[in-house]
């Protein structure tokens, strides 16, 4: 099957994930001839505000508004070829009122959320899909979603019974779903350069098991659990570009950021993929999503 004809459709939940989570993979497929589609499942309501240029009081009432623009910024940055959102409210961090917010993404119907993700796969029809992990990477209720709506989609945009031709559009089985993962063995180099160098590790927290120069981090995907590698090194500089249009949500000075800036060469070189569920024969590992396909 020629590029012209392959899709890749990536599920995040947030406007600024698509530059943080497979990014690379997109703009690098995108370059390539095949057609990339981002579906983003909230307005991004919620977190903190970063634009220096901003006012709290002011910006926070239409912030989902303001994040919406960022994310069209990113997008032409990264040249996707269609962006499509599913307009839930962003439900915030457990624990907290907007994840208790019946308008809430994580409060949403399973059914009718699953219903707009399917009718976005028959319209633009991806033979290859990804989202985040099942505990989205880290837990946040809007990922966890996004990654249950993605596996129900994939495994019913062909099921015509549940979801009718008449509402919903033909019907179209994807190929392959991915997860993407941060790969362990990178974050090891980036702690052995940090150890050599007398410096700490950069994301202690409280309550956080102690990382120091006899413990290293337990941090990302074990490399054996990883099916597939992108290599993405060409993308990086157009990657943060549209990175940083996310002025609300990037802050220049976290240590994620930081961290990723310096060892650019190490973490952003590749992107990290875990094959979740395929129709089709698959070899491991691959160093292309769409591997059985072309």
């Amino acid at each position: 099957m020629s590029a012209s004809k392959l899709t890749l459709m990536a599920v995040h939940a947030h406007p600024d994930d698509e530059a943080t989570s497979g990014g690379g993979a997109l703009m690098r497929y995108q370059a390539d001839g095949v057609q990339t589609v981002l579906v983003t499942c909230t307005n991004g309501e919620e977190g903190e505000i970063h634009d220096p240029d901003l006012v709290e009081e002011e910006a926070r009432p239409r912030l989902g508004q303001i994040r919406q623009e960022e994310l069209r910024r990113a997008t032409e940055i990264m040249k996707i070829s269609a962006a499509e959102l599913l307009n839930y409210r962003d439900s915030g961090m457990v624990g907290t009122p907007p994840n208790e917010n019946p308008e809430s993404f994580h409060k949403a119907d399973m059914r009718e959320a699953t219903g707009k993700l399917v009718k976005l796969v028959r319209k633009y029809q991806p033979q290859v899909m990804f989202t985040y992990n099942s505990f989205g990477g880290y837990g946040h209720p809007d990922h966890i979603k996004a990654h249950k709506i993605s596996i129900a989609a994939f495994d019913d945009a062909a099921n015509t019974r549940k979801y009718p031709e008449a509402e919903f559009g033909p019907a179209w089985q994807p190929s392959k779903l991915y997860t993407t993962a941060w790969g362990r063995g990178s974050w090891l180099k980036v702690w052995e350069l940090l150890v050599e160098q007398g410096r700490p590790w950069p994301f202690q927290r409280e309550g956080m098991p102690t990382v120091d120069e006899n413990n290293p981090p337990e941090f990302g995907s074990p490399d054996n659990e990883i099916t597939t590698q992108i290599d993405v090194s060409d993308y990086f500089k157009e990657l943060r570009r549209a990175l940083f249009e996310h002025r609300t949500q990037i802050d220049p000075n976290h240590p994620w950021v930081k961290t990723r800036e310096e060892f650019a060469p190490i973490l952003s070189g590749n992107e990290s993929f875990i094959l979740f569920k395929s129709t089709i024969p698959a070899q491991r590992p691959e160093d292309d999503l769409f591997a059985g396909l072309r």
